[in-house]
């Protein structure tokens, strides 16, 4: 007698609410599924029965070839512009909404597979992923979380038991991802390039009652929904950009309602500073570089807008488009304003003042010229308070300009009159030791295709504590060894 996998409770409403917006559809059949990966605290947090999930008839459910009680697998259809040009249709072409459940905290959280086979919405591509993507994603998501960053999450990662065919054969996998929800900017740009308004409205509805709830239902409750998405990713990409993290594939489709950090494909950390860095091998003209990560999301910021015109003022389009400007133009203020006060935080002070933005640029610009570590740098930082400038000075090739710049951050600091003790535990509590250093990453990547899942679990476990260093680990905080020369990402497929 075949045994039933466990029971979700779900409660879809994309589905109940939104026809019209996706297709209903199921994963393809795969020949031998296991569970490599279970992210047992998420399954808690989610309501999940752990040992459930873990069960062996779990990993069909996961690998997309079984549905459990309850889901309603379905391909959301989107639009985007990839890179500048506008794709007027896009959609999950190789991911199924399975459906949605209420976490411990009364949120309710998105259920997908990635990598699931085809779906209306592929493209011509086979609609399945390799092991490879599916553990980046996996360790990516799990380090921003830990790090404190919005983001998308994986509750489980199985293997499917057949080889996909890439730049050679690969090992297939299935990525499960947890998200707020999948509402996108490319989801609102879908159906405006219809010029079907009706749906628009409806889509922005369901948006406002997910994830603005508190909006009056008041005539201004669209432009003021388009004010908390302005101001959410404002505070996302300002997190980016605090911890030295490149994107890579920043498109409209990419870009989420909820403020979460969506799709690890071409991403990658920062080991010396430069804000020209770019790591995805089809970002010829380095658009979506790390320095550039701003400028982008008020671009996309901006498609959103275009799509919800007609609802901020249907009479008047000129007034409208005056009233979407005023919002957009917030958000350089909003990123700036949440940037400096992360800045303040890493440097150790606590009260902003006009001339600490220089003292911010010119540390920055020190970085640049000695391409030093960044995440080191703001690490050695807090030794740096009590006297110990060594370890900082060592990752520096102009001694002089570091030495100069300390001169200056050093009284500014004092100034506040705290203990340094204080100021250094306070500055490793959001500096972090440990990231996803990309040759780590890669390491273990290297390991998990050979079928060794090891080095993987090692570096989730370092990255599920980033702030607190630890004896034994110093591997995993050193930048990537002259050998491994120029780092080159690719879109997860």
């Amino acid at each position: 007698m075949t045994t039933q996998p466990p029971a979700f409770q779900f409660d879809n409403t994309y589905a109940r609410e939104l026809p019209g917006f996706y297709v209903e559809w199921q994963g393809a059949a795969v020949p031998d599924p296991k569970l490599v990966l279970l992210n047992t605290p998420l399954a808690g947090e989610l309501g999940l029965d752990p040992k459930a999930m873990a069960a062996p008839e779990m990993a069909t459910v996961f690998a997309g070839s079984a549905s459990p009680q309850g889901a309603s697998p379905l391909a959301q259809v989107y639009a985007g512009h990839q890179f500048g040009g506008f794709s007027p249709q896009l959609g999950d072409g190789r991911a199924l909404l399975i459906g949605e459940v209420i976490d411990q905290e009364g949120h309710r959280r998105d259920i997908q597979l990635k990598g699931s086979g085809r779906t209306p919405f592929s493209r011509g591509g086979d609609g399945k992923a390799v092991i490879g993507p599916v553990l980046r994603e996996y360790i990516l998501g799990e380090a921003m979380h830990a790090l404190g960053v919005p983001t998308t999450r994986a509750l489980a990662a199985v293997t499917t038991g057949e080889m996909v065919q890439r730049e050679d054969l690969k090992p297939g996998a299935v990525l499960t991802r947890v998200a707020s929800s999948h509402l996108r900017v490319g989801t609102f740009q879908f159906f405006a390039a219809r010029s079907d308004t009706d749906k628009v409205r409806q889509l922005a509805d369901y948006a406002i009652a997910r994830h603005d709830p508190d909006l009056p239902d008041a005539d201004d409750r669209y432009l003021q929904f388009l004010a908390r998405v302005v101001d959410r990713q404002a505070r996302l990409v300002s997190e980016w950009m605090l911890i030295g993290f490149v994107h890579g594939v920043m498109n409209t489709d990419n870009t989420t309602i909820s403020g979460e950090t969506i799709d690890y494909g071409p991403c990658a950390f920062l080991d010396g500073y430069d804000p020209a860095a770019v790591f995805s091998s089809i970002d010829h003209g380095g658009r979506y570089a790390f320095g550039r990560q701003p400028t982008i999301m008020q671009w996309n910021l901006a498609r959103l807008a275009e799509a919800l015109l007609p609802l901020f003022d249907p009479a008047d389009l000129d007034r409208a488009v005056e009233l979407a400007t005023q919002e957009l133009n917030k958000f350089p203020d909003l990123y700036r304003t949440a940037w400096l006060n992360g800045m303040s935080k890493k440097l150790g002070l606590t009260d902003l003042q006009d001339d600490d933005v220089t003292l911010f640029e010119d540390l920055l610009s020190a970085m640049e010229a000695s391409k030093a570590d960044y995440t080191l740098v703001f690490r050695r930082l807090s030794d740096a308070v009590s006297g110990n400038t060594a370890p900082l000075f060592d990752l520096f090739e102009d001694k002089a300009d570091i030495s100069a710049w300390v001169n200056r951050w050093k009284p500014r600091r004092s100034a506040e009159g705290r203990p340094a003790e204080e100021i250094s535990r306070e500055m490793n509590r959001v500096n972090p030791v440990y990231i996803p250093r990309n040759h780590k990453v890669e390491e273990g990547l290297a390991a998990a295709e050979t079928g060794d899942y090891s080095l993987v679990e090692d570096l989730l476990d370092v990255l599920k504590d980033p702030y607190e260093e630890r004896p034994g680990l110093e591997a995993y905080t050193t930048p990537a060894p002259q050998d491994f020369g120029p780092y080159q990402t690719f879109c997860g497929t």
